[in-house]
């Protein structure tokens, strides 16, 4: 059965608002091979809308390697996109998603051979699906950077999660990757 893992960027005081951050090519690089061993990446209408920059970055290269392929793998992958606004989509690797985020999530967990990972990349999907007990892992970047306000990952939780830590990567940029999987005992 595959893993639906959860990844996303954060503040260090909590917040996941990509203008507050500032990834390097190594942040890049990682995001990008996260992307080559996944399946497809599940993201809410917000998140799907601000990752179509994307698109824009594939047709006019920066000329930064890590960048530039991380952008490419952005188009190439496949995305879920759940929504009740949007009723199409114009990136020809996405679509709407047709079931509810759990039937969703249980069919793409048992298709395919296991071999690759469904990555989850919207703050509210995480949630969801933590809520549902259907995240294997859960990836944090925290980046040093104190934001005073935002909008807060684990908003609206309302139950206590306990997470084991598998192990961490320390990014030059001084941003630390933290590899969490929840503690279902």
């Amino acid at each position: 059965m595959r893993k639906i893992v959860g990844g996303i960027n954060m503040t260090l005081d909590g917040f996941c608002d990509h203008t507050a951050i500032d990834p390097d090519q190594e942040i890049h690089q990682h995001y990008a091979d996260l992307l080559h061993n996944a399946d497809a990446v599940l993201y809410g209408r917000i998140t799907y809308q601000l990752m179509e920059y994307w698109k824009t970055v594939v047709k006019e290269p920066t000329g930064d390697k890590s960048t530039d392929e991380f952008a490419v793998r952005m188009d190439n992958i496949p995305k879920i996109v759940f929504s009740r606004t949007l009723k199409n989509l114009e990136w020809e690797t996405a679509r709407l998603a047709d079931r509810a985020i759990e039937e969703e999530a249980l069919a793409l967990k048992q298709s395919g051979n296991g071999e690759r990972d469904i990555l989850v990349g919207s703050r509210s999907l995480i949630i969801s699906l933590m809520k549902l007990n259907l995240i294997d892992e859960l990836q944090l970047c925290v980046h040093p950077v104190i934001a005073g306000s935002g909008l807060p990952l684990f908003e609206n939780i309302g139950d206590r999660f306990m997470l084991k830590l598998l192990k961490t990567k320390t990014f030059g940029s001084g941003a630390v990757l933290f590899y969490y999987e929840p503690n279902r005992s």
